[in-house]
């Protein structure tokens, strides 16, 4: 490289550092630009001692730390069924209590009178709701969303615990609710808020505090008034006949009768397709095909039917008490008081055999001895599989509860049985929220096998020269029927009222094929009831996404410090300004 190139590459070089300090003259303010800009910070320090920097620096940030990110998920709501709860002869059954606004448990975690729990009902043992309804302070269940889908080992346990739950009076508020994904993100929140495996490595208290406080908790809240006994309780009884060929006043009669309420331990949860729907459809069935034979002078029969559609059948059969008592105990004549027998109808849906349950064995001869013969062959000859079967019980009058309707007629001195698919008294099917599934061939069946009977009986007749085909049973009007009474609850505290519209419906299926139907109500004694409904019994529960308890120790701590960090910033502004000043300043100025 020559004189001149080095002269040359010297001459870029200053050139550049010359272009340098002109950019960073534009660059750096000078010092009155400086002074000018800290005179406006000092004038927007003054801001900080009003009222509205105070709300922005302070109150702000805690709304944003103690938000939830998803607003939505931090609540819940959705409908809950309560326990059932009523009075029977003066003793009381289901829980006493309906409010709740506590704190959600697992069934794992819970520890206190002041925890709600909540539970599967798969996971729900007799030993643990002893234990729940004795020290918790409430507690929902969790229904699976297909009841159907159960398995046999689960479904006997529910029906074992819904038997325990009313045998016994329970003090704390009990709802049932079906499982929805809502629900199960709450479970699966409570089921991990506390480890269940022991950590003992080093610094696990440490983790198993810091978990507490990051943990979701929920806040359980059922915002309702405290159960109340209702005053407006009217149960119906739907009544019909059809007169037989003659002096209705002096011939035989056979009464036919099916109480049409349901029973679980929840009220809005008892379907009751089997017991006892499907005694009801046998009924109607019963019905329209004798009303046919008796709209015929040549078939019109000797007898004179009564039908009965009792209410409160699972509250020791109060509806059957009341007719008895205005047929049997009235000074007027009925033709009850003429009853050869009683056919009481419950539960004929859930076996393959009939189960004939009786209070007093009947004597060789009697009508009722008869009528069994006549019902043994009819199952021979139309379905042989089907057996019939005798079941004797004796009325134990110690028992608080009545086990069959017929159980009412014994006692009152008349021939009464009870015709049943059940071959004991004591199956927990009878009352329970599972019994929702139809089996319309089986109702079928049975219908056919006691209206052959029955025609046998009262036409003593073979059964070609009473049916023909338009007589037969049909499985499609039992199926509607069915359709119509499983889809809505028939808990008599659902159906206790002056105006309730499956009563109608009752009467208007009726009303086609019997005559003189009519709706009596049985209303409760004030002063000494038989039975007591009370208010409650569904609701709407919202569950509240909150920290626990140590996580708002923790936010305490955290806002006195962020309150006092601020306060002394804000108060001491000019220190926090000449410590600035001093720093950036005479770094800019060295640029310059």
């Amino acid at each position: 490289m020559n004189h001149t190139s080095t002269k040359k590459v010297g001459w870029k070089l200053e050139n550049f550092k010359k272009k340098t300090k002109k950019k960073f003259r534009r660059a750096v303010p000078d010092r009155d630009n400086w002074k000018m800009w800290f005179d406006e910070v000092e004038s927007i320090a003054e801001l900080f001692r009003g009222y509205l920097p105070y709300y922005l620096v302070i109150a702000l940030p805690i709304f944003i730390i103690i938000s939830p990110a998803n607003p939505v998920a931090a609540s819940h709501e959705f409908p809950v069924y309560r326990m059932q709860q009523f009075d029977l002869h003066g003793v009381q059954y289901g829980c006493r209590s309906a409010p709740i606004n506590m704190e959600a448990k697992a069934l794992s975690t819970w520890s206190s009178s002041r925890h709600c729990v909540i539970s599967k009902i798969q996971d729900l043992s007799m030993e643990r709701f002893k234990e729940i309804s004795e020290k918790a302070g409430a507690l929902v269940v969790v229904l699976p969303s297909d009841l159907t889908a159960l398995s046999i080992e689960d479904r006997q346990n529910i029906l074992e615990l819904e038997d325990l739950m009313m045998e016994r009076e329970v003090s704390i508020p009990v709802y049932f609710t079906h499982w929805n994904p809502s629900i199960d993100d709450v479970l699966t929140d409570l089921s991990t808020t506390i480890p269940t495996t022991p950590q003992p490595a080093r610094g696990s208290a440490l983790e198993t505090l810091m978990h507490s406080v990051s943990a979701n908790g929920y806040q359980i809240v059922v915002n309702t008034h405290q159960s109340h006994t209702r005053t407006d309780v009217s149960v119906a009884n739907i009544q019909g006949k059809l007169g037989g060929h003659g002096m209705e006043d002096k011939l035989p009669t056979v009464a036919i009768v099916a109480h049409y309420d349901s029973f679980g331990v929840a009220p809005d949860l008892a379907f009751g397709a089997d017991s006892n729907g499907s005694g009801v459809a046998v009924l109607i069935e019963l019905a329209r095909i004798f009303s046919q034979l008796y709209s015929s002078q040549r078939t019109h029969a000797k007898f004179n039917l009564m039908f009965l559609l009792s209410g409160a059948g699972k509250l020791n059969y109060q509806g059957t008490k009341k007719w008895l008592e205005d047929h049997i105990d009235s000074i007027d004549g009925s033709p009850l008081q003429n009853a050869h027998f009683v056919i009481c109808l419950d539960a004929l849906s859930s076996g393959k055999d009939i189960y004939v349950h009786y209070s007093k064995p009947p004597k060789e001869g009697t009508a009722t001895s008869n009528f069994f013969q006549e019902l043994t062959q009819a199952a021979k000859e139309l379905n042989p599989e089907v057996k019939v079967e005798l079941m004797h019980k004796k009325i134990n009058l110690a028992d608080k509860r009545m086990f069959w309707e017929h159980e009412r007629l014994s006692m009152k001195r008349m021939a009464g049985f009870t015709v049943s698919a059940l071959k004991s008294h004591q199956d927990y099917s009878r009352a329970t929220i599972l019994d929702n599934t139809i089996d319309t061939e089986s109702i079928a069946q049975k219908a056919s096998i006691l209206s052959e009977a029955l025609a046998r009986y009262i036409y003593n007749l073979s059964a070609e020269d009473v049916f023909t085909e338009n007589l037969k049973v049909d499985e499609t009007a039992i199926e509607g029927v069915m359709d119509f009474l499983v889809a809505q609850p028939r808990a008599a505290q659902v159906l206790a009222t002056k105006q309730n519209s499956l009563v109608t419906s009752l009467q208007s299926v009726l009303s086609r094929y019997l005559k003189d139907v009519k709706v009596s109500h049985l209303v409760p004694d004030k002063r000494d009831p038989d039975f007591s409904f009370y208010d409650v019994t569904k609701a709407t529960v919202n569950v509240y996404s909150v920290k626990p308890a140590v996580f708002d120790l923790f936010l305490t701590f955290a806002i006195v410090a962020y309150l006092g960090l601020s306060y002394l910033c804000i108060q001491n502004f000019s220190l926090f300004y000449g410590l600035v000043a001093r720093v950036s300043v005479p770094a800019k100025s060295k640029v310059q």
